[in-house]
């Protein structure tokens, strides 16, 4: 039975969980600020002595500045949503029995820890680059609401991911292996290090072929304005295709778990 206020109670569990180590998750965001300035003075660097495309050297700068803040919510999700860790402790029996469906279980919790790292350290990080690199913002509200969207497609895919590598875990005794090779291709695919269209033309059509682009180079492009906005229909389709892989692999762990007696 659906519960909203059920998921609303576990995601702000997840959220005060977090609240309580924010001086601690201060580090976070001064490596992560750290490492955002250097890649945008490789870039400025660059920018001298070449054009860097349509997009500049500024434009490459809030290129850089953006996809680092929105790691933080796209992509620096827990590994396996937690159930790898479930399933070494037995754990994931009592969870499977619960009155509410594995997925939205996992996933409210997970939505609030990536509320907390929106409010602790996507935006401080952002509001810091602004400042520093005299950020471009959208020209209009729409284009604010298309990054929105792109960022809050991003994310339920993350999610869907991490639960698909945790669930993993009842097929393998170690699936980090999985969770860093995923953030792999978050770097290579996703468009992080540099734009997609200026990878070889073969990765960047395979990498249209798969979720990674509408992980950051949608919401960024979009931001910055030289974004096509029917590329949401893609973070669509994935969202759908990812949920229904989802509820399939719960069906399959519950099968998993009550043929080996859990």
């Amino acid at each position: 039975m659906f519960n909203p206020g059920l998921y609303f109670t576990l995601a702000s569990k997840a959220y005060a969980r977090n609240v309580q180590y924010r001086g601690a998750h201060l580090v976070h965001n001064i490596a992560s600020a750290m490492f955002g300035f250097m890649y945008a003075c490789i870039w400025i660097g660059l920018g001298r002595d070449h054009s860097l495309g349509t997009y500049g050297t500024q434009g490459m700068v809030a290129y850089i500045a953006f996809t680092q803040s929105a790691l933080w919510v796209t992509s620096f999700i827990t590994n396996g949503l937690g159930i790898p860790q479930s399933v070494r402790t037995g754990q994931i029996a009592l969870d499977l029995m619960r009155p509410i469906h594995l997925f939205t279980h996992m996933m409210s919790k997970e939505w609030g820890q990536i509320a907390y790292q929106l409010v602790y350290k996507s935006i401080p990080i952002y509001l810091l680059y602004f400042f520093v690199f005299s950020l471009p913002v959208p020209g209009d509200g729409a284009a604010v609401l298309f990054t929105a969207a792109g960022l809050l497609g991003a994310s339920y895919l993350s999610i869907c991911i991490n639960y698909l590598i945790g669930v993993s875990a009842l097929w393998t005794t170690e699936s980090s292996w999985l969770y860093w090779g995923h953030h792999a291709l978050v770097n290579l695919l996703a468009g992080f290090f540099i734009p997609l269209e200026w990878l070889p033309g073969w990765l960047e059509s395979f990498a249209w072929f798969t979720p990674y682009p509408y992980l950051l180079y949608v919401p960024t492009t979009l931001y910055l304005g030289n974004g096509d906005v029917f590329a949401l229909g893609g973070t669509v389709f994935w969202c759908a295709l990812m949920t229904l892989l989802c509820l399939l692999a719960t069906r399959m762990m519950r099968r998993k778990v009550e043929v080996q007696g859990g």
